[in-house]
């Protein structure tokens, strides 16, 4: 009996549907990043923390199932070095490096690969497995973010959660959900499952 793993299908993410070339890719790993920064301006205040609910991680967990692994990557890290050298499109028009926030950032970095990477295994084709891959990535992201707002406010790990995550999950279960709707739905709308 061999205990050897059986190999991972891995199939398209939406962007592969696009005519590939270069520019392509370029465009798509700019379009993400600037999405993802457009996005965090939507943006409200939560009373009692320096963190606001904001569009950014949906859109950075949304082009990491869109893009893929690679090019989430890409666009994601894109958005995190251009907004830590000056560029104003962090949550509120914020950017830098010295940010409390920044750790969600860092945190969606490393989100919108797994999503991406889960999502080239058909995790974005089903309302139920993008259920899971929007809750690991938010998982993800708060667990990169919430530790590091602790490090840069001088907070305690409970006074983190309370004021970096707890305020944050019903708006993430929203976020979730229209994810859950849009990118199965944009599957079927093209006749194609996986």
């Amino acid at each position: 009996m061999s205990l050897a793993a059986a190999p991972v299908r891995t199939g398209p993410v939406l962007a592969d549907l696009l005519p590939a070339s270069r520019a392509r890719d370029i465009a798509l790993v700019v379009g993400g990043a600037a999405l993802t920064g457009i996005s965090a301006q939507l943006a409200v205040d939560v009373p009692g923390s320096t963190v606001p609910v904001s569009g950014q991680t949906f859109a950075a967990l949304l082009v990491g199932t869109s893009l893929g692994a690679r090019r989430g990557f890409l666009s994601l890290g894109l958005y995190l070095v251009a907004g830590m050298a000056g560029v104003p499109w962090f949550a509120q028009g914020a950017s830098g490096y010295a940010i409390p926030s920044l750790g969600y950032v860092v945190g969606m970095l490393l989100a919108s690969t797994v999503v991406g990477a889960l999502a080239r295994r058909g995790a974005d084709r089903t309302v139920l497995r993008m259920a899971g891959t929007m809750a690991l990535g938010s998982l993800i992201i708060y667990a990169v973010g919430v530790p590091y707002l602790a490090l840069a406010t001088g907070m305690t790990l409970q006074q983190a959660v309370a004021a970096g995550l707890v305020p944050f999950l019903i708006g993430d279960a929203l976020k979730a959900a229209l994810a859950m709707g849009a990118l199965p739905a944009a599957w079927k709308l093209i006749g194609r499952k996986g």
